[in-house]
């Protein structure tokens, strides 16, 4: 027994030395990484940034490219400088800047590289790469800057910015490192993963003085950095820069949707920014004085701003009438007993010539039927029972939440129902005389321009639409997120939509959108006037085209200009014209529009009258307005607090 005993101690132990050797083994001969380790002082691991992902329109123009730059980096304890104030000539800063970014560096960590300038050119590389070899503890990185082919786009696309503390801090996967460049809005947030790419690793060898001596084993442990995936967009290059150019000096959004796929074509936001100034060394400058600019141009106004739809609200309203069967196309109402007024305009017998001539008393009857289901009976109950029936209609149409457009921050709007009222008046205690605003989209109604150019595509394809979307494609073989792939129905039946679109034809053939109406092209449009607090009425105007074979659906929303025919509707058909021929034959209504200066008629919150043009463009950045400084610009990592 004791013998026994004595034979599984020596195995045990036998065992644990086998282990122990294999293991030895393994680290000394087998794992490269012991090995690397061992030899930090002559083989340097280096991390590959990839190029960030380039993005196209839809016919395969560029969009969005790399400009190839490189960062300075700063190891402290490393850091040799004898002769500081030559240094700082050579960067072209100043001492204080010197002192600021080396204990700024310091104060992350003395002995792991930081950022001590960033994105200096090819050309700034060039000159100064040879000198700063005297200077041991500082090293190059390869970098990227966001380049944009046109100054257009800037609130869709986004921009990447170093990435904050909190951000590191709240990653899932330890991806991130200090420096590193992010998607902090727009495209590049939303597809920040597939855009980034894959990071790679190679082994240098140096001497002492840091000084390249070539790869390590040849780079047979090296792996190459993975670019990050295209991103393919349907926005027509050409037309949306033609929409910027007839949104100049107005506040508003355009909208235009491939109505049979959802790809966006186009989307403004103005007052918009060039892109490139926020892709430059001069980030932190441009960013603050974009953000201090009282018309917010860092606002996305397509799915962000709220606004009453106003008498575009009503092509809604005809079709839940036609689909309940409160309404047939042949309905007429008069005006008698009506709290709201109507336009001076022929008699309104039908659904077609009520949408044609936006008749307000017409709209008002619609949707007292759809409330009281024919039974018009003006009770507590019947209102809150009918007006939830509505909002659920409604929102089969997008309205009143969020469409899951691929852009962060889209507003859901507001699409009132019994419980919204019953916070205001008390349960059962308001009836149809507190709500029949609605009825020609004005009261506790808010939409987004997106919303309404969906609208416009349901109206297109005669009751479905998908989700609207800005990327249709990602990487080489074009995968398409399948969520755009699903069409959602709004439960209006096809024939319904015949006379509403017959009245959005009317509407541009000879009603109110008449004066900006394209020879040999068939629009359906309607015009709306959005009620505002704030000094003139916004306009809006929401179409496709064309009507026999939609291709283009598009809503424009132009602050302060008043009626939706004024400015929203000759915008919006100039664009149509331009998506679909490449021409333009109506120029003096085009020249118009360039001409066109609105936003001096904007009033901003806080003030009682509109701000002079001229007083308004000072406040606008551009690119030409940031002064060129030295090739080389200091980061702006800031410095350390003092203790």
């Amino acid at each position: 027994m004791l013998e026994s005993r004595r034979f599984v101690i020596i195995g045990f132990f036998a065992l644990v030395g086998i282990i122990y050797l294999l293991r030895l083994f393994y680290l000394q001969v087998l794992d490269e990484s012991y090995s690397i380790e061992s030899s930090s002082n002559s083989i340097k691991r280096v991390i590959e940034i990839p190029f960030r992902g380039q993005i196209y329109d839809r016919t395969g123009k560029l969009i969005v490219y790399n400009t190839p730059v490189y960062d300075l980096l700063v190891t402290p304890y490393k850091a040799r400088v004898d002769d500081t104030l030559r240094f700082c000539q050579v960067l072209g800063i100043e001492r204080r800047d010197f002192d600021s970014l080396m204990n700024a560096a310091s104060a992350y960590s003395r002995v792991k590289p930081s950022l001590f300038l960033r994105q200096l050119s090819k050309e700034d590389f060039a000159s100064i790469q040879d000198i700063m070899v005297d200077y041991s503890g500082f090293e190059f990185a390869k970098s990227s800057l966001r380049t944009y082919t046109a100054p257009t786009l800037a609130n869709t696309l986004g921009y990447v910015s170093e990435i904050t503390k909190g951000q590191l801090e709240k990653q899932e996967e330890p991806y991130y490192r200090q420096s590193d460049y992010i998607g902090q809005s727009g495209i590049e947030k939303i597809y920040e993963n597939e855009l980034r790419g894959k990071r790679g690793t190679k082994f240098v060898m140096q001497n002492v003085s840091g000084v390249y001596k070539g790869p390590w084993k040849g780079g047979e442990l090296d792996t190459m950095a993975v670019a990050g995936a295209n991103l393919y967009s349907g926005i027509d290059l050409e037309v949306q820069q033609y929409a910027d150019s007839l949104m100049v000096n107005k506040v508003g959004s355009v909208v235009a949707i491939e109505p049979k796929t959802g790809q966006i074509i186009s989307m403004v936001s103005a007052p918009t920014y060039d892109p490139n100034i926020l892709a430059s060394r001069y980030f932190s400058k441009n960013y603050a004085a974009l953000a201090r600019n009282p018309y917010k141009p860092l606002f996305n106004r397509p799915v962000m701003a709220s606004y009453r739809p106003g008498s575009t609200f009503k092509l809604i309203q005809a079709l839940i009438g036609l689909q309940e069967g409160v309404i047939t196309p042949e309905s007429g109402f008069t005006h008698a007993n009506c709290p709201v007024g109507c336009h001076n305009h022929p008699a309104t017998g039908t659904v077609a010539l009520g949408v044609m001539h936006s008749c307000n008393p017409y709209f008002y009857n619609v949707f007292r039927r759809i409330i009281y289901k024919n039974n018009i009976q003006n009770t507590f109950k019947a209102s809150a029972v009918g007006l939830d029936a509505w909002h659920d209609a409604i929102s089969k149409f997008g309205i009143g939440q969020r469409l899951g457009i691929d852009l962060p921050s889209e507003y859901k709007g507001n699409l009132p129902n019994k419980k919204y009222y019953d916070r205001f008046y008390g349960e059962y205690r308001w009836k149809f005389s507190n709500i029949y605003s609605l009825s020609i989209g004005e009261g506790e109604l808010l939409i987004t321009p997106l919303k309404m150019a969906n609208v416009a595509a349901i109206i297109a394809n005669r009751g479905y639409f998908y989700t609207p979307h800005v990327i249709h494609g990602i990487g080489d073989g074009k995968k398409v997120n399948p969520e755009f792939l699903v069409r959602h129905d709004t439960g209006v039946e096809s024939h319904n939509f015949d006379p509403v679109i017959e009245g959005m034809i009317g509407a541009v053939e000879g009603g109110t959108a008449r004066r900006s109406r394209v020879e040999g092209i068939t629009i359906a449009g309607k015009t709306g006037t959005s009620q505002n607090k704030r000094g003139d009425d916004h306009s809006i105007f929401i179409a496709f085209a064309p009507a026999e074979n939609p291709k283009i659906a598009i809503a424009v929303f132009v602050e302060n200009a008043g009626a939706g025919g004024s400015a929203a509707a000759p915008i919006a058909n100039l664009i149509i014209e331009k998506y679909l021929t490449r021409k333009i034959t109506n120029k003096a209504l085009e020249e118009r529009m360039f001409k066109a200066d609105l936003m001096s008629k904007v009033i901003l919150p806080g003030q009682k009258k509109p701000i002079s043009a001229d007083s308004l463009k000072k406040k606008l950045i551009s690119p030409d307005s940031v002064k060129k400084k030295p090739v080389v610009k200091p980061a702006t990592t800031p410095a350390p607090k003092k203790q």
